[in-house]
């Protein structure tokens, strides 16, 4: 079986190689979903019974590994110096630095990275992280799916 969650979170980027529009600063409301594969659980009495997982548990993994850390900052990539300089001169501006460039792609591929482990088996039911399907905009977006993200 599978379930999915989907979150919301505002933040900040540019590509800075891109040859049109979005070499420049600009935010999006970025939508991700998570996907969660497991047994549906059978335990009469338990609160879980029925479930691969209950809704609320997905949303709070996902809300305090990446909701929480990238909505409303700005997601730069560690080599784009100029943009880097000029965020570190804001005070108390919330900026994220990464180690690649900030596309859907990459974001989508973190996010798997980070999730994975968080969600992998907690209740003997096979629960594993399937998908992370990372929106840009309502009409762009990209999946990072199991045995499809590259190794590290």
């Amino acid at each position: 079986m599978r379930i999915t969650r989907r979150l919301e979170f505002d933040a900040g980027h540019r590509i800075p190689d891109h040859l049109s529009q979005c070499r420049h600063l600009h935010g999006h409301r970025y939508g991700i979903e998570v996907t969660l594969a497991g047994d549906v659980i059978s335990a009469t009495g338990s609160p879980m019974n029925g479930m691969v997982m209950d809704f609320s548990e997905v949303k709070n993994i996902a809300r305090l590994s990446i909701v929480d850390v990238w909505d409303h900052a700005f997601l730069v990539w560690r080599e784009d110096a100029p943009v880097v300089a000029f965020l570190s001169s804001l005070p108390e501006h919330k900026t994220v630095v990464l180690d690649f460039v900030p596309t859907a792609e990459n974001l989508a591929i973190q996010a798997f990275r980070t999730l994975d482990p968080l969600y992998r088996d907690r209740y003997g039911n096979q629960l594993q992280l399937e998908r992370v399907r990372l929106y840009e905009t309502p009409n762009c977006w990209a999946d990072a799916i199991r045995g499809e993200v590259p190794a590290r």
